[in-house]
């Protein structure tokens, strides 16, 4: 099977015996042709996915605005072109009639997909605008956000929530590339990112040297300001924070994208507060954060712990933080985490890196750790969220980076067998941060599923030919095109009858199946 883009206007000519897809895309793909191959071509518009379909055996193109002729096509019967389609708006696919047949029926089969670039700005091409903005929840807490999209007034809105340590700005590439088509805010949970306090939560401390090394350090004073008596970066606290940012900021359901914590708290709120939640998209979301017991939940249990990340720090508490802190925070240490999550190491991680340092040179950035960190667990599990957000009809899709050394694919298989519906895309190469490392990948997932809730089932999910496919298993490889380099990525689809058996059966087939291929 070969492919050819649809990131580009309906003009196809054929010259010689090249194919050669002309457009004002970043890229020319040349495909040789022979006698024995038939051309698969469907038009699909690069930013919103909307198919024209022909009609198998029928060679036009149809742009949205009518049909017509495929005349490029014309006056080539030794080469046997045809169109059909597969029924799938993912992409034009090139191989004989049999063998598209074939990769509807098996659903094993590993076809070629060639998926939109994100904007490339240094060819002229403009990403979505995006606004920094803060939000005053309460008195002192500051919220900063990000957001994208807003001309957008009819099309759905998603909100980003981040993962540990990171902000809104880990969402930058969704933010211009999905601002093009939806409205998209990002946030920075309380305590992190952008939205660490403004002013110091305790006043000053009168103990020597608690400072030492530092110009100042907020947190560590001997009593609490009025306005942070209560204040724990926890769960519970993330998760009343997307509630009102929802209300309040943009005022209608969302569709929630969240990842490692950023996807705990999505699941978290979404199980609390469903009629506020269009849908939950988890990228490798973490399914545990907290070690102390919840005071709700079990207070017997918590009465155990004499502090519970309030403010201020214990004595004992703030020797510790002193000292993991500066291990933490180190520009090593930083850079090293960065190489654990990310599998592709030539992804440029300059900005990440700048922005978390940034980070841990607040003032509170210290003691704001040492909080999360001893906060109390949510009163939810991971494990009663989702079973919450499964009984209340919460649709759920999953997208896990293969290679994440932290969250394992078997996390994310965990959360496929308990909600056996929810569409799951294991991507490879990718790690932790799939958002960030293949944004192409998981941008046009997003969309694809978006655009199936939103048309009821009219449009099939991302990567399958129809709606009666959803059971299978599919593997397909992502190609576009970043900075002029070609990329690819395989895409492995779990469907609903997806088991631990099946992946193994499936597993081994492939492999035997390339074996026989090579031997021949």
């Amino acid at each position: 099977m070969e492919v050819i883009s649809y990131n580009s206007p309906p003009c196809c000519n054929l010259k010689g015996r090249f194919l050669v897809k002309n457009s004002s895309c970043r890229q020319q793909v040349k495909i040789p042709l022979c006698r024995k191959h038939r051309i698969l071509c469907t038009r699909v518009h690069c930013r919103t996915g909307s198919l024209g379909l022909p009609n198998k055996g029928q060679p036009f193109l149809k742009n949205g605005k009518g049909s017509r002729p495929f005349k490029a096509l014309e006056g080539f019967n030794n080469a046997e072109t045809k169109v059909f389609s597969t029924g799938n708006y993912n992409g034009y696919v090139i191989g004989s009639e049999e063998e598209v047949g074939s990769m509807s029926k098996t659903g094993e089969s590993v076809t070629k997909v060639l998926i939109p670039g994100l904007p490339d700005e240094t060819n002229g091409e403009c990403g979505a605008p995006i606004s920094s903005c803060f939000w005053e929840w309460k008195p002192k807490f500051n919220v900063h956000y990000e957001k994208s999209g807003c001309e957008n007034v009819n099309s759905p809105p998603l909100l980003c929530l981040p993962g540990f340590g990171v902000g809104s700005f880990h969402y930058e590439k969704q933010l211009k590339d999905l601002g093009h088509d939806y409205r998209v805010w990002a946030i920075d949970f309380l305590g992190q990112g952008m939205s660490l306090p403004t002013e110091d939560p305790t006043s000053p401390s009168n103990e020597e040297g608690i400072t030492e090394g530092r110009d100042f350090v907020w947190g560590f004073g001997d009593k609490t300001e009025p306005w942070a008596s209560d204040l724990v970066y926890s769960m519970d606290l993330w998760r009343d924070q997307v509630r009102h940012f929802i209300e309040e900021v943009i005022g209608e359901p969302v569709y929630v994208v969240g990842n490692s914590l950023g996807g705990f708290v999505a699941l978290y709120f979404a199980a609390c507060y469903p009629q506020l939640v269009k849908g939950v998209t988890l990228l490798n979301a973490t399914p545990f954060w907290g070690f102390l017991p919840n005071p709700i939940k079990s207070p017997r249990l918590a009465r155990i712990f004499s502090w519970s990340g309030t403010f201020p720090l214990p004595e004992s508490v703030r020797k510790l933080t002193e000292f993991v802190w500066q291990k933490i925070s180190d520009p090593e240490s930083i850079a090293d985490v960065l190489r654990q999550v990310y599998a592709d190491h030539s992804i440029n991680v300059d900005k990440v890196f700048s922005h978390i340092l940034e980070t841990t040179q607040h003032p509170a950035a210290a003691a704001s750790f040492a909080s999360i960190m001893f906060a109390p667990q949510g009163e939810l599990s991971f494990r009663e969220a989702l079973s919450r957000c499964h009984m209340n009809n919460v649709p759920i899709c999953l997208m896990y980076g293969k290679e994440d050394p932290w969250v394992k694919p078997v996390w994310g298989l965990q959360v496929k067998k308990q909600v056996p519906e929810a569409p799951y895309y294991e991507i490879s190469p990718a790690g932790h941060c799939p958002h960030d490392e293949v944004p192409e990948v998981v941008n046009y997932l997003l969309r694809g599923w978006i655009k199936n809730l939103e048309s009821q089932g009219a449009v099939a999910l991302p990567l399958l030919d129809d709606m009666g496919s959803t059971q299978n298993s599919i593997t397909k490889d992502l190609e576009f095109v970043r900075k002029g380099s070609n990329r690819s990525v395989k895409v492995r689809y779990f469907g609903s009858k997806f088991s631990v058996w099946n992946w193994i059966e499936s597993y081994f087939k492939s492999r035997f199946g390339k074996l026989g291929t090579k031997s021949q």
